[in-house]
């Protein structure tokens, strides 16, 4: 009987599932919603795996027992003594398979870097940095909380401090900014008074979605937005940096994968996280997350089953499972 390989990226906003075959090809797809238990709860999580990991499987055409082996990325799943809590929920699946669950910074990371290992930095809505030794014996990590931790930069970090740079230019206290035009604009307030008060009373929201708006003044030439996407950039190398550290790479050539949509704005925010980046670890390789990371969900339930996937299966999963999204959309 052929073997198929379960993998999923159980996120805080959606739910992705993929099956592939032993030689790596992708032969089903599921989609789903947000499964992060804190949000959710365990009961919630259920649901939304059982709902992408179904109709995967179902796309994939085979039954249920013929999946050997399943590997899931978890939002949420930040600490060892939750490990149990996700197993039993999981457990609700039904399969018989050996499966194995790490967070999903970690997935991100099996999926970008070619050896599976080194520091994953998460660059989205919020923030978080983890990162496995070459032997993937040890786990570094943060804690996720963001700036209640210290921890930044994500885009809702970014916005903290882009609200604060307007704030200031209003009561004197910094520079003008062209930030305070645009989010004017953005927010249609009549003026700086206005949004001053519309967003300190709640007419006016300035969240994480507004971020590209910093990404583009900066661009534009505007000091304090570059300043802001230096800090981000910095406060992102200085996490990839802390989790290298506890896992003592030391001088060792790793990846440094870059994850989330914060890193779409491109160079001008990569290029502050590799100078702090390099100044902890020249030898490190800053890599983009291009593949879906349900795709190292497939790689960890091959593990799980007892099987070693080279380079080969893993050029043949990217390639596969690119080519499914290409023709429906996942």
């Amino acid at each position: 009987m052929a073997q198929f390989f379960l993998g999923a990226d159980i996120g805080g906003t959606k739910t992705h599932a993929v099956v592939a075959d032993a030689r790596g090809r992708a032969v089903g797809f599921g989609e789903s919603g947000p499964g992060n238990h804190e949000e959710v709860g365990y009961d919630g999580l259920l649901r939304v795996v059982q709902a992408a990991c179904g109709q995967a499987v179902r796309s994939a055409g085979i039954p249920l027992d013929q999946i050997a082996g399943a590997g899931f990325g978890i939002a949420g799943y930040d600490w060892p003594t939750q490990k149990e809590d996700h197993l039993r929920t999981l457990g609700g699946l039904g399969l018989r398979a050996p499966l194995q669950i790490v967070n999903d910074a970690i997935l991100g990371l099996v999926a970008g870097s070619l050896e599976s290992w080194g520091v994953a930095i998460v660059a989205g809505t919020g923030c978080n940095c983890r990162g496995w030794n070459r032997e993937r014996t040890r786990e570094g990590r943060v804690t996720g909380w963001g700036v209640l931790m210290g921890e930044a930069a994500g885009s809702s970090e970014l916005m903290f401090r882009a609200v604060q740079a307007v704030s200031f230019e209003w009561t004197r206290r910094g520079p003008a900014t062209a930030l305070s035009h645009a989010f004017i604009t953005y927010t249609g307030a009549a003026g700086l008074d206005d949004l001053i008060e519309g967003f300190t009373t709640g007419r006016y929201k300035l969240e994480a979605a507004a971020a590209p708006l910093v990404f583009r003044t900066a661009q534009e030439g505007d000091p304090v937005a570059q300043a802001l996407v230096r800090w981000a950039g910095a406060e992102l190398g200085e996490m990839a940096n802390a989790v290298a550290r506890q896992l003592e790479l030391g001088e060792q050539a790793y990846d440094v994968v870059m994850i989330g949509s914060m890193f779409q704005n491109g160079e001008i925010l990569i290029s502050s996280l590799r100078e702090t980046v390099y100044s902890f670890a020249p030898a490190a390789r800053l890599v983009s997350l291009s593949a879906p990371p349900a795709v190292g969900g497939v790689l960890l339930g091959m593990e799980a089953a007892g099987l070693a996937p080279g380079a080969e299966i893993r050029a043949q999963l990217l390639e596969s499972v690119s080519a499914m999204r290409n023709t429906s959309g996942p």
